[in-house]
């Protein structure tokens, strides 16, 4: 990141990168492998399954907070960091660094024993038809087969146990409202949430119907392979916000702070709306899929509150604040420079997000299956902190 002014041209160069650079991500075989034996319902390894998109594939994985250094470690929060100016995402992201970005700290990876391996299909940019079968309309991405195929070989060497989907985001064109925000902030001195709402409602039905074939086709594959539906359980989360209301956010709005220091370009009337409207509107709509396909529901909205990119209530690392999951934010933000790392990290759960968002997952897994939870931070704890309240 910059501290001193940018000129309107270069503004416009790098934001204009955001779009193609926040997909929702999600992962593959991030840990453990198959069983060695023929196995299925009752043999083999147990198994926890991640599918869907970015946000629990492990996008932003790479970063413990966000840093304005540049050079070497980045005070600390750059994990792909070798030496001196030397780095290696795939310390992080493994072969699929540049790719699905499948974090060796992915949800989950962070929850703790769940089963006996942990495996992540999940992949950056995802949409809903890259979790379908191929055979009933699913797409290839990225190089590799639809997820709910994948899905297939898993279930058939393993004992599946729980399976964590996340998906319908990018359906829903997330990164391409945070890009337009973002612009009408930087360019236009206008808002977005007034455009931006009226097409998500021409969207949104839509997005939640192949949601819901998403859910029915990982149900489809699990039949398949000899499960019986009350063996295993499937957990449709939703998503954080990753950005505060505009009250909550410690840069003034009316200066370029909130671009060049604190990586959150956007106004406080468009930060209560995709706080307070949009996320919300959308966990909605998954608790109502989850409900109908008789999958259990993670609502992670408010997972982040306090700790999403530039909260008054977090702060960014420096040398005098090491960086920590009880102090630092737990996403990342727009590097609007492009300094460090990909801009398809931005505006994700970091590091100590997916740590929290682990812990989450694992405290819902232990309620019955049929129910609804949603999944909130302590002030000043780490993921430790984690506590579930019932959905209304």
């Amino acid at each position: 990141m910059r501290s001193d002014s940018m000129d309107r041209a270069r503004r416009v160069r790098r934001l204009a990168g955001i779009g193609m650079a926040v997909p929702l991500v999600a992962g593959a075989l991030v840990a453990g492998g198959a069983g060695t034996a023929v196995a299925g319902p009752g043999n083999g390894p147990t198994a926890v399954v991640s599918l869907g998109d970015s946000y629990i594939s492990g996008e932003a994985g790479r970063w413990k907070g966000n840093s304005l250094t540049n050079s070497g470690n980045r005070t600390g929060t750059d994990r792909a960091w070798v030496s001196g100016s030397s780095y290696d995402p795939g310390k992080v992201y493994g072969a699929t660094a540049g790719g699905c970005h499948r974090s060796d700290s992915a949800e989950v990876k962070s929850a703790g024993p769940l089963a006996d391996v942990a495996i992540n299909l999940a992949c950056s940019g995802a949409v809903s038809q890259n979790v379908f079968r191929a055979s009933n309309g699913g797409v290839a991405f990225k190089g590799e087969a639809p997820q709910a195929d994948q899905l297939a070989a898993v279930a058939a060497s393993n004992n599946v146990k729980v399976i964590a989907l996340s998906i319908g985001g990018n359906d829903l064109g997330f990164a391409d409202i945070i890009k337009e925000c973002a612009y009408d902030f930087v360019l236009w001195n206008s808002y977005c949430y007034d455009d931006q709402q009226e097409g998500v409602d021409a969207k949104i039905d839509g997005v939640m119907a192949d949601v819901g074939k998403s859910v029915d086709e990982v149900r489809a594959v699990m039949r398949g392979a000899g499960y019986a539906d009350s063996s295993y359980r499937i957990v449709l989360q939703s998503y954080p916000s990753p950005i505060p209301r505009g009250a909550e956010n410690r840069y003034t709005q009316s200066d370029w702070s909130r671009l060049n220091t604190g990586g959150c370009p956007f106004w406080n009337r468009d930060s209560d709306w995709a706080r307070d409207s949009l996320v919300p509107q959308i966990a909605g709509r998954l608790k109502a899929v989850a409900a109908a396909k008789g999958a259990q529901f993670l609502d992670l909205k408010d997972m982040m509150q306090g700790r999403e990119v530039c909260a008054k209530a977090s702060k960014q690392v420096t040398t005098a604040v090491p960086a920590s999951a009880k102090t630092s934010e737990w996403a990342r933000w727009i590097d609007s420079s492009e300094t460090q790392g990909l801009v398809q990290e931005s505006m994700h759960p970091n590091y100590f997000g997916q740590l929290a968002a682990g812990r989450c997952l694992a405290l819902v897994v232990a309620q019955p299956a049929g129910s609804g939870f949603g999944c909130k931070n302590t002030a000043g704890a780490d993921q430790s902190g984690m506590y579930l309240t019932p959905t209304p």
